[in-house]
């Protein structure tokens, strides 16, 4: 392994992300987990967890504790670069051409297309993540219904919510001591 293994992998899961962060999800999984194995399923669930408790962007969190994992403070400075440089570079340099056909049909017909992607590609990255045997108790189950209810029902900030999860994680995950 090598930093600049994380860089390839970064750049493969930053380019091909289409809708920003969440949708990067699954593919710095199939890299990280199914590729080179440098995390397990169930690490790569706690870095989603980690990541989604800080502020910023999904992608470039999960790459740098990815990258700081697997090669320290290089290896995080390499697949964050990885996952952000080529993006950056192609808004930069397509920039002009997406403002000129910003009004096609063929280009909002594109788009149209990929989002229900982007939908499956999270659903399933939910999916493989709740195989872990996190869910096998009714308590995850529990707060994720909590959750869903809060965020879609009573329209509570996303951050209020996860927050509320840490607090009950404190109280009702923790291993006895």
């Amino acid at each position: 392994m090598s930093v600049w293994d994380l860089f390839i992998a970064m750049t493969r899961a930053g380019l091909l992300g289409y809708g920003g962060g969440p949708s990067t999800i699954p593919l710095i999984r199939a890299e990280v987990v199914e590729r080179y194995n440098w995390l397990t399923d169930q690490e790569f669930t706690d870095a989603i967890a980690i990541a989604n408790t800080l502020p910023g962007p999904i992608a470039t969190k999960l790459s740098a504790f990815v990258g700081f994992k697997v090669a320290g403070v290089f290896g995080a400075l390499s697949a964050l670069f990885g996952m952000v440089a080529p993006t950056a570079i192609a808004v930069i340099l397509l920039l002009k051409l997406l403002l000129t056909f910003k009004d096609s049909p063929y280009l909002k017909g594109l788009i149209n297309a990929v989002r229900p992607v982007v939908v499956v590609l999270l659903l399933q990255t939910a999916w493989q993540s709740s195989q872990g045997g996190t869910f096998l108790d009714w308590k995850p189950i529990a707060i994720g219904v909590a959750a869903a209810l809060a965020i879609f029902w009573l329209k509570i900030d996303a951050v209020y919510v996860i927050i509320a999860a840490m607090v009950l994680g404190v109280i009702f995950f923790r291993p006895a001591v």
